[in-house]
């Protein structure tokens, strides 16, 4: 925005320029309520219940309850329906979980504005505007509420949204009173909520809010349209259906062959539900959900943010990270080092007055600076100018008459100062391109100081003018005559914890790439600082010249890209994928969206990122730290890792429970596991898939594996194999138990010692997929798994030596020495799985 404008005569009589006051703002927002859509993406108690209320599991365990009453046996059927209860409160509370996690999540993620209230700028929750509030709005902010702009130097939106024209529509300021306009409309002071600023800025003063914008009016909730699933959540849906088939064809072939058999229909139905019960894997969603969800939480306590929960599964196949250099691998807090003028270079000391000559140079480099930029480069130049005893001068009256942004073609930024009788254009940006407006003879001096400086490691800049020039502008700033003024450089110091960050991501296999605009002495120089790889920088020259193939190409073993342009970062992507590479790319402008958008993980910058660039990625990094983004990568990972033990040990746990349901009708053995059995065991499986694995700590070894290939399902055929194959070893083992059993003991007794060993076995599954050593796993720490193999413990002293409980499930404490033999089982099966991994038999 033009700085002149804040000093205009008639600031004082636009009451506006002030903002609402605090006060003025909370009674407006009391009776107009919030700046927000409703959110239909919550799900409240009775939505999860409702949910839960129609899985095949609930409704399985409602039927059984209810074929228990013809058969007379009502104890049973209570049991069941108590059950139902108990199950449905777990699903309270892990959904529960889950959306308290999930709530966190888009309350941080919610957009905020910049709105003057009391006289000062502060950031506010967009929901938190009211009417009458004065609103900053800056390029690639997304347009809080319905506004009037009042004062503007040039703005374009994007309000396709809201229109379907895709081309941008320029905005000029109105009185803050301007009669409504529709959107689409060009040279009209409204902006409406929803829509993009892709250029420029501006103050607006909010007209309408929430429900009552335009985009409330239409019904827009864009907050209701989520991102399809996953091609993890595809894979196991499409698992999970297939085995529920499978069951339930099993279960009916059950029931017919009992019935058949006997010719008692009721307890055949019986034992096929409990058959149908063992085979759903009611678990998998469980697993789905709830680990993405907390893991997203967890990562957010870390300053990550999650915008879209399908790029966990990603990110620990990440095998590329590209990252800017300013902000990301610096402090992004620059400081004016060093001024070239006259071709002899000048350092600046904090406190010591420039000479004339380096002076003049500065105030020209602040002229070419907008006022109120975030840039840190514009806001070091502005420091260092009032730090000088006068100031930056200016010639008294003087406006900004013409702005030529930023473009990919040119980076550098010109902008005209008139007086109304004399004019003067400035210009600053890359030393090549600046140098390339000047005189054929001031050119080489200019670019080879230049390079002497980025050699340094500064971030070098060149500085320009031309005088005697008159209205009407040209198109092009480059048709007008510069002389060069000379060059500034400035310092942006490493942070101190990024070597350590790039030497973890090394060791973990993931490749760092960093991308920037700087020039390549400038950039290798802090590479070689950061640790990463000595070697050529690829530029954006070199970059346009080549084709996708020989880009990829190009890039194999390179740490650097320079001089390069917002566009050309997603050709870098595109190359990198080219090579199977699976890419994390960092941004923070509106050039940067499409980058974020085809890389496999896009992170944009919290503190610095535009609206359109965190929109258009899977990760927010909210203190825009490179070591936040590590953190994320190793979260993923183990993530990735706890969900994949979950479901093989889900798979594994399965196995024995559809033998034990299956195999005694077929053999005319007395039925061992009836649906209150059957319940008993979902309750040690579902906390143990969702609770304990998740809790898991990660592997010592994690960050020291490479990562894993793109297109690794976290249940494969050879992972579904051996989870199959364990829970086989350990039927096998349990309906030897139960069958020796029936032909020493009574048929109570014989059904308490398998199911003995059939909770011992689960837990012995559980405590083998925790870790790939059985020892490993006994020495590696988590509460909740103790909890839960406390809890079966003590459950299954209740079910064999609570009388009650014991008729219930049909049980008689069995002697000591057979209570014995089901720990023997548990223990047999436990070493034939740590003697198959040590062989390498099994994964």
């Amino acid at each position: 925005m033009d700085e002149a404008a804040l000093d205009r005569p008639d600031a004082a009589t636009a009451p506006w320029r002030d903002g609402l006051s605090a006060d003025q703002a909370a009674r407006r927002l009391a009776a107009d309520g919030p700046n927000a859509l409703p959110d239909r993406t919550r799900r409240g108690w009775p939505v999860i219940l409702g949910e839960a209320a129609r899985e095949p599991m609930f409704l399985l365990l409602v039927g059984a309850a209810l074929l228990y009453l013809p058969l007379g046996e009502p104890r049973e059927s209570a049991f069941l329906l108590l059950m139902v209860v108990l199950m449905l409160g777990m699903t309270l509370y892990q959904e529960g979980r889950t959306e308290r996690a999930l709530q966190a999540l888009r309350d941080l993620s919610a957009p905020v504005a910049t709105v003057v209230r009391d006289g000062r700028r502060q950031r506010v929750p967009a929901a938190a505007l009211v009417r009458g509030d004065l609103v900053a709005l800056a390029e690639g902010d997304r347009v809080p509420a319905d506004a009037v702009l009042v004062e503007t130097p040039g703005l374009l939106a994007d309000e396709s949204l809201l229109t379907g024209e895709s081309v941008p529509v320029a905005k000029r300021a109105g009185p803050p009173d301007a009669p409504p306009a529709p959107p689409g409309g060009a040279d009209l002071p409204w902006v409406f909520a929803g829509t993009l600023v892709v250029q420029g800025d501006g103050l607006a003063l909010v007209a309408a809010t929430g429900a009552h914008s335009e985009l409330g009016r239409i019904g827009a909730a864009l907050g209701a349209i989520g991102p399809p699933p996953g091609r993890l959540q595809h894979e196991t849906h499409v698992l999970a259906r297939r085995l529920a088939v499978l069951g339930l064809t099993v279960s009916a072939l059950l029931v017919l062959l009992l019935g058949w058999r006997t010719g008692n229909w009721l307890q055949a139905l019986l034992a096929g539900v409990a058959l149908s019960m063992s085979v759903l894997p009611a678990e998998f969603p469980v697993i789905l959900t709830v680990f993405p969800a907390i893991g997203a939480w967890r990562l957010a306590r870390n300053r990550v943010l999650t915008r879209r929960l399908a790029a966990i599964e990603v990110l620990g196949s990440t095998s590329v990270l590209c990252v800017d250099k300013t902000g990301t691998l610096t402090e992004n807090r620059m400081a004016l080092a060093r001024l070239w003028h006259d071709g002899a270079a000048h350092d600046v000391v904090a406190g010591v007055p420039l000479a004339p000559g380096p002076r003049a140079l500065l105030d020209a480099a602040v002229r070419a600076s907008r006022p109120h930029s975030p840039d840190p480069i514009e806001e070091a130049l502005r420091q260092a100018a009032s730090a000088q005893p006068a100031g930056a001068e200016r010639a008294r009256g003087s406006a900004m008459a013409r702005e030529y942004g930023l473009t990919a073609e040119r980076p550098a930024i010109v902008r005209i100062w008139s007086d109304g009788q004399t004019a003067v254009a400035v210009a600053k940006g890359a030393p090549e391109t600046i140098a390339a407006l000047c005189a054929d003879a001031e050119r080489a001096p200019a670019l080879a100081a230049a390079a002497d400086m980025a050699r340094a490691g500064l971030r070098v800049l060149a500085v320009a003018e031309a005088r005697g020039i008159a209205p009407p502008w040209p198109d092009d700033p480059a048709a007008l005559r510069y002389r060069l003024l000379g060059l500034v450089a400035l310092a942006d110091p490493l942070r101190p914890d990024i070597p350590d960050a790039v030497a973890e991501c090394r060791r973990a296999g993931v490749r760092v790439l960093m991308v920037t605009g700087d020039h390549p002495e400038t950039a290798c120089a802090i590479a070689r600082q950061a640790g990463l790889p000595a070697g050529t920088a690829v530029t954006g020259p070199d970059i346009a010249r080549l084709d996708g193939k020989r880009l990829a190409e190009r890039l194999e073993g390179v740490s650097v890209c320079a001089r390069i342009v917002p566009g050309q970062k997603l050709a870098i992507v595109r190359a990198l994928q080219r090579h199977g590479a699976v890419v994390a790319m960092t941004g923070d402008g509106v050039n940067d969206a499409p980058a974020l958008r085809a890389a496999d993980v896009g992170v944009a910058m919290g503190l610095r990122g535009t609206d359109v660039a965190r929109e258009a990625a899977e990760l927010t990094l909210l203190d825009d730290r490179l070591p936040s983004l590590v953190l994320a990568l190793r979260a993923g990972r183990r993530i990735f890792s706890n969900m994949r033990k979950s479901m093989r040990y889900v798979a594994a746990a399965h196995v024995p429970i559809t033998v034990l349901a299956l195999l005694p009708p077929l053999l005319g053995w007395p039925v061992l596991l009836y649906p209150p059995q059957i319940v008993f065991l979902e309750l040690v499986i579902d906390p143990a898939c969702s609770l304990a694995f998740e809790n898991e700590p990660e592997e010592p070894d994690l960050m020291l594996r490479p990562p894993r290939p793109a297109g690794e399902s976290v249940l494969d055929a050879p992972a579904l194999l051996a989870a199959l194959l364990r829970g086989l070893w350990a039927a096998v083992l349990i309906a030897a138990c139960y069958g020796w059993a029936l032909t020493r003991l009574p048929e109570r007794q014989a059904a308490a010692t398998a199911f003995a060993a059939l909770i011992l076995c689960n837990l012995g599954l559980l405590l083998n997929h925790r870790r790939r050593g059985f020892l490993a796993a006994l020495r590696t720490v988590n509460g909740v798994f103790l909890a839960i193999a406390a809890g079966a413990l003590g459950l299954l002293a209740a079910a064999v030596w609570f009388a009650p409980l014991a008729d219930l499930f049909r049980f008689a404490p069995p002697p000591m020495p057979w209570l014995a033999l089901a720990v023997l089982t548990a223990v047999v099966m436990t070493g034939g799985l740590q003697a198959a991994r040590t062989s390498r038999r099994f994964p």
